[in-house]
């Protein structure tokens, strides 16, 4: 690849990352926490991409002849155009199905509003019912929100993925479901369950991870969150 392609591949990177850093896109990719760092690595790109170009024009000026690489080069730049143009969707209930849940005993757990109803995450809620024995939920009216996964016995749980460091990395929380369930019920849904405490106990069929389940008095399906991973679990 001659300088200009490695210059406009460079610049390409650097300006798909300044986007993704100052939208809502990176969160599809990295953890919120990791903006700031989205943002530095284009502009350093950006600037890589500067700094390459005046060299070989610089270069240019010293050379009598300058050999040309072949276009195909300019090829390795469509990758970097889809990542612009196609934004990938946040794991889901595939994703979710086929992993076992990572809830994890939490060192402690912060005090809740002693009154009114209670908005939780889904690692929030499934820590304090299997971890804390719901002494925090009982008589509460909860409200949680997640994406609907079914497994292979049409049980329904509602999931958040949560990020240690990325995507790649993105491990599954999950509450079972039971009560007063909608009829129809389609994976990747995302719902505002309404429902109270239930010391009723399953485990993952994939991992036999300990999975609470929730009873359900109202669902209501709500867009996916800007955000749609769940941190809250590993900060």
């Amino acid at each position: 690849m001659n300088r200009l392609a490695q210059s406009a591949l460079l610049f390409l990177l650097g300006a798909t990352l300044l986007h993704a850093g100052m939208t809502d896109l990176y969160l599809r990719y990295v953890k919120a926490g990791l903006r700031p760092l989205v943002l530095l690595a284009g502009v350093v790109l950006i600037a890589t991409a500067a700094a390459t170009l005046w060299y070989d024009r610089r270069g240019r000026g010293h050379a009598h002849d300058h050999h040309h690489e072949p276009r195909v080069t300019w090829l390795l730049t469509l990758p970097v155009l889809a990542l612009i143009l196609v934004a990938p969707p946040a794991l889901g209930s595939y994703s979710a199905s086929h992993t076992g849940t990572a809830l994890q005993k939490p060192f402690g757990f912060a005090d809740l509003p002693a009154d009114g109803p209670l908005r939780l995450g889904v690692a929030d809620y499934a820590g304090r019912a299997v971890y804390g024995d719901g002494r925090s939920l009982r008589d509460r009216e909860l409200k949680i929100t997640g994406f609907v996964t079914l497994d292979r016995a049409g049980t329904p749980y509602l999931v958040r993925m949560g990020l240690n460091c990325c995507a790649a990395d993105a491990q599954p929380v999950k509450i079972a479901l039971t009560g007063d369930i909608p009829p129809v019920l389609s994976p990747d849904t995302w719902l505002e369950i309404t429902g109270r405490y239930t010391p009723r106990r399953t485990k993952d069929p994939v991992n036999d991870g300990p999975i609470p389940y929730l009873e359900v008095t109202r669902a209501k399906p709500v867009p996916t969150p800007h955000d749609p991973y769940d941190e809250t679990w590993n900060t």
